[in-house]
């Protein structure tokens, strides 16, 4: 099998080391990297549960192969929460919310909204809404996810007024 050396930041700390080429974000990002909030759902891109921010961006870590990030800066759920444990203001809306039930899509629902509330974007309820309708849940019928958006574009308004 073909490898690649790649060096990338993830949640913060310096990767370096050897990837097969074919390897794809998700399991590199879980079993060599050891971010387990990377959940694995379809493989096909359609779930989300996979998604990371990579450079700023929301990307579905199934359908990016890790050699693909090499330079680049990777954060994934476990990386937004403040090194003291306070939580991300997404992480927080979705509590408050109840926005979550068993959790398995909610890395990739924090991880694009993080995306797109980052500090300088200002999304509207209905942005927001839409950049979460690849998405899937199957637990909460989405009203919990929906006020937490609702919570999150009002604070992204008031911020940047």
């Amino acid at each position: 099998m073909s490898e690649h050396q790649i060096h990338l930041r993830i949640n913060g700390l310096s990767w370096s080391g050897a990837v097969e080429a074919r390897q794809s974000l998700a399991d590199f990002l879980r079993e060599r990297a050891g971010c387990t909030g990377v959940h694995l759902g379809c493989e096909h891109g359609v779930c989300g549960a996979c998604t990371v921010v990579v450079d700023g961006r929301a990307v579905r870590s199934c359908l990016m192969l890790a050699v693909q990030a090499g330079g680049s800066e990777v954060v994934t759920a476990e990386g937004l929460a403040a090194p003291d444990g306070t939580l991300h203001p997404v992480q927080q809306a979705l509590l408050e919310e109840h926005g979550l039930q068993c959790g398995f899509c909610t890395p990739g629902i924090v991880t694009t909204l993080a995306a797109l509330t980052a500090p300088g974007r200002t999304p509207s309820e209905e942005e927001l809404l839409a950049a979460l309708s690849g998405n899937l849940c199957r637990c909460t019928g989405y009203q919990g996810i929906r006020r937490a958006v609702r919570r999150l574009a009002r604070a992204v308004r008031e911020v940047a007024s």
